[in-house]
């Protein structure tokens, strides 16, 4: 998905959120945003919104001097998450049908999303998640491809998220025999993006089978990023990939056999989908037409 002009405000927004969250020193964010326009000046837009937010969210640790601004709220929701964790997976294996179930749950962690917004309640959106009718719902090609695949990539997105991500991995591993299973995660921080250092955190590493990927966004030369020609490698050779959240919507909706699970949090993405706000989203790709 390219860059919507409605983008750029919003990227300014998670600027500033971000220098608030390091200091409360005026000059301190004041500077943070300059630079920041400066950077949405002189980065290319012909690109998705979330390799622009990677160039935005350095300059922000760079000039704060902080390499983790969202650290703390990362954790809190980590915390949050796993507290919850022992009475969602009860609610998943008493289910009639504990693969949607946890689907919905995987979707409902999606509004854990300080990109989008820090106004959101996941009690609730659970709750609403698991009532309400999916608006894009490609559940029979999702459930064809699982059954027959031996390997899963899934591209993950939020800290606190990926607990809920954690429960439907889970569930895949309990009703498919899948050898191996590739958990990626951003290399650096950016918003509350999940990183390795949160995937521990949370024991991910502990399911049997996984293995962890560490992939950048934006800066080319610079490790594996979602622009590589490794990194397509590695999705060519995947029986099935799943990408969550809006984040790997922006930067993979141009490419096929994506299984995005989301909910739309924001106009731009809901208008690109073709849904309205607050909208849940299983949807597989099929690339550009």
């Amino acid at each position: 998905m390219k860059v919507y002009l409605d983008c750029v405000p919003c990227l300014l927004r998670q600027a500033l959120e971000a220098a608030r969250f390091v200091t409360n020193d005026e000059k301190v964010q004041k500077k943070i945003l300059k630079k920041a326009l400066i950077g949405l000046d002189g980065v290319n837009w012909d690109t998705s919104p979330l390799e622009i937010a990677h160039v935005i969210h350095r300059i922000v640790r760079k000039e704060s001097g902080v390499d983790d601004p969202y650290r703390a709220i990362k954790r809190k929701y980590n915390d949050i998450a796993l507290k919850m964790y022992s009475n969602l997976k009860s609610m998943v294996d008493q289910s009639p049908t504990p693969l949607l179930t946890a689907l919905r749950l995987a979707i409902a962690g999606n509004i854990i999303d300080y990109g989008a917004g820090s106004n959101f309640d996941l009690d609730r959106t659970i709750l609403d998640v698991l009532e309400k009718e999916f608006k894009i719902y490609d559940l029979s090609e999702f459930m064809l491809t699982l059954k027959t695949a031996n390997n899963l990539t899934y591209l993950a997105d939020n800290a606190g998220e990926i607990v809920f991500d954690k429960i439907l991995i889970e569930t895949i591993l309990g009703e498919y025999d899948l050898d191996k299973i590739l958990f990626v995660i951003k290399d650096e921080p950016i918003i509350n993006d999940a990183t390795e250092e949160d995937a521990i955190y949370v024991g991910i590493d502990e399911i049997q089978g996984i293995e962890f990927l560490k992939v950048g966004v934006g800066v080319l030369g610079n490790g594996m990023s979602y622009s590589s020609k490794e990194f397509w490698k590695i999705l060519a050779q995947s029986d099935m990939i799943i990408g969550k959240g809006q984040g790997n919507y922006e930067s993979l909706s141009d490419r096929g056999k994506i299984f995005f699970l989301l909910m739309a949090k924001c106009p731009v993405i809901a208008k690109d989908l073709g849904v309205s706000i607050g909208d849940t989203i299983l949807k597989l790709s099929e690339g550009l037409k």
